[in-house]
């Protein structure tokens, strides 16, 4: 029996395979009926595009009630394992420092572990804090799962390549307004908004720090929200700031009307998806050896390069031209992959 050819993406990426390729948008919520919706619209858009186009979120940090923590993690619970099958369903606990972490993740990733993609975890400042997560983690017996931090701090943000290195980290978001607000006024309010947090030079050098740390050891990098959530056009622009200015390929959401300007922004354009399948099906003939097309040469490098782009051009639910199709629909490995770390 001839024996499977290897997937592109373990071919092309190599240890880089084992870095989870997420979808582009994390979308929070932490009120019980905006969970609930929430959750239906990634139901109504898995169908829509037939995979999962967006993560789901469930907010403890902001949407526990005070005194009623626990309470909110047993809801948390309660709506990881109610959703659709196929769903991707995170929860943000508390900060480790936080009385209520450890019921957060005693409760929650202990009986909805098998449930979730991952635990966010906010206000991480060094690994140690990582290394405490892990452990609250292993305690409840959810070893399987990754976690994703905030760094929200210029402290945190020292740290970066150091919290990016460690095998738990999956992901790491930027806390823009916490960290305008940890610099005592020294940077304006107007850093916060859409127009500031693209031109203020601290804000954009702690953001260039994340996603350079993110991509020396494979992480993915998560763009801080937009808190104009009513500004669709001010939603894309921001968006796409992030993915072609600051290398960032993903992006917060907090109101349901930003995931589409998301998902479009972070989508490559169609030519350039149809070039990328030229490129990587003539590759692909030609055994992964050097080959030319249109009088450009390409080799692996390129290759990869291209690859990465049909990835991208999947999870924001770009056509993909029927010569690549199979590469992503005839159950090869999953671009979303959550494997343990």
């Amino acid at each position: 029996m001839t024996a499977a050819m290897p997937h592109p993406r373990e071919i092309l990426l190599g240890a880089q395979a084992m870095a989870c390729s997420l979808p582009v948008c994390d979308h929070y919520s932490g009120v019980e009926v905006r969970m609930r919706k929430s959750l239906q619209l990634q139901a109504e858009l898995t169908a829509e595009f037939g995979h999962c186009m967006f993560d789901v979120t469930l907010d403890c940090e902001d949407g526990a009630p005070v005194g009623q923590e626990r309470a909110h993690a047993a809801l948390v619970v309660q709506l990881a394992q109610q959703a659709a099958p196929g769903a991707r369903v995170a929860a943000r606990v508390h900060a480790v420092d936080h009385p209520a972490f450890a019921d957060d993740m005693a409760v929650i990733a202990g009986e909805a572990g098998q449930h979730l993609c991952h635990i966010m975890v906010p206000k991480v400042e060094s690994v140690d804090d990582v290394l405490h997560a892990e452990q609250a983690l292993l305690r409840a017996g959810a070893a399987h799962l990754p976690l994703h931090v905030l760094i929200e701090s210029p402290a945190a943000v020292q740290q970066a390549f150091a919290i990016a290195a460690h095998p738990r980290v999956q992901s790491i978001s930027f806390g823009l307004m916490d960290f305008v607000s940890a610099h005592g006024g020294a940077i304006p309010a107007s850093a916060m908004g859409v127009a500031g947090q693209f031109s203020h030079p601290l804000v954009v050098r702690a953001k260039l720090e994340i996603a350079a740390a993110c991509h020396a050891h494979g992480k993915v990098p998560s763009h801080c929200v937009v808190t104009e959530f009513t500004d669709a056009s001010a939603m894309h622009a921001a968006a796409s700031r992030a993915a072609s200015e600051l290398g960032y390929t993903r992006m917060w959401s907090i109101h349901p009307a930003q995931i589409r300007p998301i998902l479009a922004a972070f989508a490559p354009a169609q030519g350039e998806v149809e070039q990328a399948a030229r490129i990587l099906s003539a590759a692909a003939a030609a055994d992964w050896a050097p080959i030319s097309s249109a009088g450009v040469l390409h080799d692996r490098a390129s290759y990869r390069y291209y690859w990465q782009l049909l990835e991208r051009a999947h999870q924001t639910g770009r056509a993909l031209p029927e010569a690549v199709q199979r590469w992503f629909y005839d159950g090869s490995p999953s671009s979303f992959s959550s494997e343990s770390p």
